[in-house]
Formats: structure tokens, C-alpha cells, sequence
């Protein structure tokens, strides 16, 4: 959750939001999400995960200072 990413790099403007209950995370990220029961994944158009992080609103806004418009996924 700390390792950070350059979204330039991704070159579509629609970026994924989804919920992960952090119980189904390797150990590592589960520390690191300390006492969160979820957090939300940003994947990228092709599917690939770009970010983790704390909250919904965190993930749209990280999507909107990048100049990606996020879609959630259920």
C-alpha cells in the first residue's frame, strides 16, 4: 500500500474500483492496512492492479489527479 506508482505510465483514461477484504491480501499488505477490514484496488483498463488503497473516496480522488475518470466494479 506504501509502494508508490507512476500512473503516467498507463496510458488509458478509465481506471477500475473495486472493494478487497483485506483477509484474502498476502501478509504484507495486510499489515500494512492496519486495522482496515477493506480497502479498494485501482486496475487499469487491461485489467492490471495500479494501486491500493484506504478508501473509495481516496481511490476516485488518486484517479482524478492523475486525469482518469474511475468506474466502480462490484
Amino acid at each position: 500500500m506504501k509502494t508508490k506508482v507512476d500512473l503516467s505510465a498507463f496510458d488509458n483514461s478509465i481506471v477500475y474500483v473495486k472493494p478487497v477484504d483485506v483477509a484474502d491480501l498476502p501478509e504484507d499488505v495486510r499489515i500494512q492496512a492496519g486495522d482496515l477490514d477493506r480497502i479498494y484496488a485501482v486496475h487499469s483498463a487491461k485489467g492490471d492492479q495500479i494501486a491500493l488503497v484506504a478508501n473509495e473516496d481516496l481511490a476516485f480522488a488518486l484517479a482524478r489527479q492523475h486525469d482518469m475518470q474511475a468506474v466502480t466494479l462490484h
